[in-house]
C-alpha cells in the first residue's frame, strides 16, 4: 500500500465552513469533489446516476457538515456519506428494477466506452498492464464494485485503511479480508481480459465465447476463468503480470466532469442563488443582494483562479482538461475557483526596464507568477462577469488634482504597470507601496512615498531577490496567499522551511498575507505562527487580505474592524492590511456602484487610522480601466475615479 499523500482538508477550513463562511465553504465542497467523484464513479462503473449521486453527497455533506464534531475527521466523515449514498442508490434501482423489468435497458449506459474503466483509460492514458487492471474491474460482482472503489484509491494514496473500514462499518480485520477476497477475484479477472484480447485467442476459449454478448459480467468472468485455469495454452497468460497495487500506486483521481460545478452545490444549500436546484445544465443568473455578505473575503478563491484562466487559456487548476463523449471533461478540482473568483485586479507589471533576474520576480497583483504577462494590465472583471453595478461611469472628466490630496502615514496602495502609473501613484497620496515584488520596474517612487519589497512565493526565495529585498528598504512582506492553490500555494511546512531566509534579510518582517481565516484556530496562519514560535522564528507584523460583499458601508467596515480585531486578539502583532476593497466573489464578480466604493474608502481609512495596532494598509488597487468596473482608484496618470477621489482625501 503506497504512502498516503493526500490529507484531509485543514481542520481550520472545515471549521470555517461549519460556522457559515461561503468562501471556506465553496473550498471544502471543491477540494473533496475529485474524491467523491472517483469512489462514485467506479462503485457505480460509470452509470449515468453517477454525477446525481456525487452531487446529492455533496448535498448531504454540506447539509450536515455543521454536526460534524471533529473536523479532523472530515474525510472519514465523507467518505461514509458517500458510500452509503452509493448503497441507497443501488438499492432504489434494484426496487425500480423489480417494478420495471422492461425498462432495464434503458438504465444502462449507451455507449460501454463511457463506463468508469473506460474513463480511467481514456482520462489517464493508461497503457499495458495498467490499462488491463482498469479493464479487469467491470468483471467484478456488485458488492466488490464499492468496495474497489475504496481500495483503488488506498493504493493511489487517495484513502488510508481506517477511512476504507469505516465507510464500510467493517474492523480493519474484516476490511482486509474482504479487500484479499476483491483481489483474488481482480487477479481472475486480469487473466480473463489477457485471455480475450489474445492474438491468437485460445480456440477452446474462442468456443466458450461464441455465446457471450461482449458484456463483462461475474457469470462469465467465472466461466472464463475457470477455463483459464485449466487451459493448456491459457496458462501461461499470467506469466509477467505485475501486482496490482505497484501498478496502481501513484496514479491520479480521474477528472471530473465540468458539469459538477461545487459552486452550484454551495449556492443550492444557502439559497444564494434563485433556482438552483438543477445543479447541472446552464448556469444559473443572478447575484446576491448588496446587502448580504458577512465578514468573510467572499469567494477570494475564485478572483485568483479566474485571472489564471485569462492570462493562461483557460488553465484550470493545475490539472488538464480532456474532451471526451459529448461534453468536454475538465478537472475540477478549482472549478468553484475559477468560476467564482475573477481579479479586480491587473496582469502582472510589463517591465520598462531589463527584467529582474529571479523566475518569478516579476508577479501579478495577488496572482501566480509567471514569465509573462498581459499586454493590458489594468484591473478588468473577466468578460462573462456582469457586475450588478459598474465603476465610475465617467472617470475621465474628473482630474485628480482638482482634489486636495492627504499624505498619511498609514495610507497604501497596490501598484502595477500602466499608462501614467507613476503620476498617478504621485498623486494619490499613499505613504507608502507595494508591487507583489521585490521590484517595482515601471514605476518611479515619488518623494513622500516608499517602495515595500514582497517575497512572493517559494520559487522567489532566490539569492537575488533577497538582495534586492535588503536594497528596498526597512521592511519586508512575507509570502502572498500560500493557502491558496492559484497564489504561492505553499503549505505551511513549506513556508517555515524558507523562512529563515527571510528573517536573514534582517528586515521588519511581516507573516505571509493568507486569503481567509487569519483569525481561525487551526487555520492555516494560525498553524504557521505556532510553528515559528515553537521553531523560535522571528515574525514581526501581521499581514492579511480582505474583501466585503456587503456594500452598505456601516456594515462594511464594522465587518472589516471586527476580523482586524479578531486576528489581533489572537497573535497580539501589529498588522498590515495590504489588499483590501469592497468586491462581491461570491457569485462571478459584482462590484458596488462608484459612490458606495468612494463611501467605503472614506469611512474605511478613518476606522483603520483609529485602530493603533493596524499599522498599515494598501488599497487594491491603483489602476483602473474606464471601460470596465473595479476598485481602482485611477484610469490615467490624471484622471481619479470617485474611489481615487476618496483617497486621495484620505488621511
Amino acid at each position: 500500500m503506497t504512502q498516503n499523500h493526500r490529507s484531509g482538508p485543514d481542520p481550520g477550513v472545515v471549521t470555517a465552513a461549519r460556522a457559515g463562511d461561503r468562501a471556506a465553504l465553496e473550498h471544502l465542497v471543491t477540494a473533496c469533489l475529485p474524491l467523491v467523484y472517483n469512489i462514485v464513479g467506479r462503485a457505480l462503473n460509470g452509470h449515468a446516476d453517477v454525477d446525481d449521486v456525487v452531487q446529492e453527497t455533496l448535498l448531504r455533506m454540506v447539509r450536515g457538515l455543521e454536526k460534524l464534531r471533529d473536523p479532523s475527521a472530515f474525510r472519514s466523515w465523507l467518505v461514509a456519506i458517500t458510500i452509503r449514498q452509493v448503497r441507497d442508490r443501488e438499492q432504489s434501482r434494484a426496487a425500480d428494477r423489480d417494478r420495471r423489468a422492461h425498462l432495464d435497458d434503458a438504465e444502462t449506459i449507451t455507449d460501454p466506452a463511457l463506463d468508469f474503466a473506460g474513463l480511467t483509460i481514456l482520462r489517464l492514458g493508461l497503457t499495458e498492464q495498467r490499462r488491463e487492471v482498469a479493464e479487469a474491474t467491470r468483471w467484478l460482482d456488485p458488492d466488490d464494485q464499492e468496495l474497489l472503489s475504496l481500495w483503488w484509491l488506498e493504493e493511489t494514496g487517495d484513502l488510508e485503511r481506517a477511512e476504507l473500514a469505516g465507510a464500510l462499518g467493517l474492523s480493519d480485520r474484516h476490511a482486509a479480508v474482504r479487500v484479499q477476497r476483491m483481489k483474488r477475484q481482480m487477479e481472475v479477472s486480469r487473466g480473463v481480459v489477457r485471455g480475450l484480447t489474445a492474438d491468437p485467442r485460445c480456440a477452446e476459449l474462442d468456443g466458450i465465447a461464441a455465446p457471450w454478448d461482449g458484456t463483462p459480467s461475474p457469470l462469465w468472468r467465472k466461466r472464463f476463468g475457470r477455463h483459464i485455469r485449466g487451459c493448456g495454452v491459457c496458462a501461461g497468460l499470467e506469466r509477467g503480470l505485475l501486482p496490482m497495487d505497484r501498478l496502481l500506486s501513484g496514479l491520479p483521481l480521474v477528472a471530473v466532469p465540468a458539469g459538477l460545478d461545487p459552486a452550484r452545490v454551495v449556492a443550492h444549500v444557502t439559497g444564494a442563488r434563485a433556482g438552483a436546484s438543477h445543479l447541472t445544465g446552464s448556469h444559473a443568473t443572478g447575484a446576491a443582494d448588496a446587502g448580504g455578505g458577512g465578514r468573510s473575503p467572499r469567494g477570494r478563491h475564485g478572483r485568483a483562479g479566474r485571472r489564471a484562466v485569462k492570462r493562461a487559456g483557460r488553465h484550470l487548476a493545475g490539472r488538464q482538461a480532456v474532451v471526451g463523449g459529448s461534453a468536454a471533461v475538465a478537472v475540477v478540482v478549482a472549478v468553484a475557483l475559477v468560476a467564482a473568483r475573477m481579479t479586480a485586479g491587473p496582469s502582472a507589471p510589463a517591465a520598462d526596464t531589463a527584467p529582474p533576474p529571479t523566475p518569478v520576480a516579476v508577479a501579478s497583483p495577488s496572482r501566480s507568477p509567471g514569465p509573462t504577462h498581459s499586454a493590458s494590465p489594468s484591473p478588468s472583471p473577466s468578460r462573462s462577469a456582469s457586475p450588478k453595478a459598474s465603476a465610475d461611469p465617467s472617470p475621465s472628466k474628473h482630474a485628480a488634482a482638482a482634489v486636495p490630496v492627504v499624505s498619511g502615514a498609514k495610507k497604501g496602495v497596490g501598484v502595477w504597470t500602466f499608462n501614467g502609473v507613476s503620476q498617478a501613484l504621485a498623486a494619490s497620496g499613499a505613504s507608502w507601496y507595494y508591487t507583489w515584488n521585490t521590484q517595482h520596474q515601471g514605476v518611479t517612487t515619488p518623494s513622500a512615498a516608499s517602495f515595500v519589497p514582497m517575497i512572493w512565493g517559494g520559487a522567489s526565495v532566490t539569492a537575488s531577490a533577497l538582495a534586492q529585498a535588503r536594497a528596498a528598504g526597512p521592511y519586508l512582506l512575507g509570502f502572498n496567499e500560500p493557502d491558496m492553490a492559484q497564489q504561492s500555494n505553499m503549505t505551511v511546512d513549506q513556508a517555515l522551511g524558507l523562512w529563515p531566509k527571510l528573517m536573514a534579510a534582517g528586515k521588519v518582517l511581516g507573516s505571509p498575507a493568507v486569503a481567509y481565516g487569519g483569525d481561525t484556530a487551526g487555520g492555516w496562519l494560525d498553524r504557521f505562527m505556532s510553528g515559528a514560535k515553537a521553531k523560535g522564528y522571528r515574525v514581526d507584523f501581521i499581514t492579511l487580505h480582505w474583501y466585503g460583499g456587503d456594500f452598505r458601508t456601516p456594515q462594511a467596515v464594522q465587518q472589516l474592524t471586527s476580523y482586524l480585531a479578531a486576528v489581533y486578539a489572537r497573535y497580539h502583532k501589529p498588522i498590515w492590511l495590504t489588499e483590501y476593497a469592497l468586491i462581491d466573489f461570491s457569485q462571478g464578480t459584482r462590484f458596488p456602484s462608484a459612490q458606495q466604493q468612494a463611501d467605503f474608502v472614506t469611512a474605511s481609512t478613518k476606522a483603520l487610522d483609529a485602530l493603533p495596532y493596524v499599522q498599515r494598509y494598501a488599497w487594491f488597487g491603483l489602476g483602473a480601466d474606464p471601460a470596465k468596473p473595479s476598485s481602482g482608484l485611477f484610469t490615467s496618470g490624471t484622471a481619479a475615479t470617485a474611489a481615487g477621489r476618496a483617497f486621495q482625501a484620505a488621511r
